[in-house]
């Protein structure tokens, strides 16, 4: 099973990856698997 996964962006405006991005945190926290975001990735 998935013990953690990262998140990375381009960086550039987008109007929902906000929204994306909190669902995907959301969802993590709740199955237990720690969300990190990685910058200058």
């Amino acid at each position: 099973m998935l013990k953690r996964i990262g998140i990375v962006t381009s960086g550039g405006d987008s109007p929902g990856m906000n929204p994306a991005i909190r669902a995907i945190v959301r969802t993590g926290i709740s199955l237990g698997v720690e969300v990190v975001g990685i910058q200058n990735g």
